[in-house]
């Protein structure tokens, strides 16, 4: 489900009238309508009715991958599709990825500590090698330091500019601190930089000519 059906579907079922509906859309991004937003602003809409109650069906049509360590190999591949690496961002192409890169079946590598850590370790490679994020802690901002999606956003930034002076770091933080809707030394936590992300991904698939 796209999120303009997603927030339609929010709507329905928090039970919003047409006054009540467009009086969230402005609270939230200064925009009555779907349509005038990018892709950022739908999901801080999304997360708003979230916040409101909307509980999101989840989809139906594919099963998805289960386990301890689903969660956190799934935000690696989705990393991948947002720093333009993969055109597949399924579950079944993470699979097979790790597969092919570690030989460990999936089983074991989604419920399997020191399996697991073999997988997300070669998917972080990869995303290093790739896309040029930098997983160490060689910039001494602490949002950089603590926040993997910080790194991540960064890499894409990088690639957006491909060396251009807006590459620098007080801008960078400037545009991520716009698309999340509040400064960029208060997004601590990993969730706070999912719109970012998915915001640059957005601009490096249509630079490449995929969106």
């Amino acid at each position: 489900m796209n999120q303009t059906a997603a927030i339609h579907v929010a709507k329905k079922q928090l039970g919003l009238d047409e006054e009540n509906y467009r009086a969230v859309l402005a609270r939230i991004t200064g925009k009555a309508s779907t349509k005038a937003m990018n892709d950022a602003e739908r999901d801080r809409v999304l997360a708003e009715f979230r916040r409101l109650g909307f509980k999101p069906k989840p989809p139906t049509s594919r099963r998805k991958l289960a386990g301890k360590y689903a969660a956190k190999l799934q935000a690696l591949w989705i990393a991948g599709w947002n720093l333009g690496l993969i055109t597949n961002r399924s579950d079944a192409a993470l699979t097979a990825f790790v597969t092919r890169q570690t030989g460990i079946d999936a089983v074991r590598f989604l419920r399997d500590g020191d399996d697991a850590a073999k997988a997300i370790e070669a998917l972080k490679g990869w995303l290093s090698r790739g896309a040029g994020v930098d997983w160490s802690n060689t910039i001494s901002d602490p949002v950089y330091q603590q926040t993997s999606g910080c790194k991540i956003a960064f890499a894409q930034w990088r690639k957006l500019f491909d060396g251009m002076p807006a590459i620098s770091w007080a801008k960078f933080f400037a545009e991520a601190g716009a698309i999340a809707g509040r400064p960029a030394p208060q997004l601590e936590r990993e969730a706070d930089w999912v719109p970012v992300m998915n915001e640059f991904g957005r601009r490096i698939r249509a630079k490449q000519g995929e969106a």
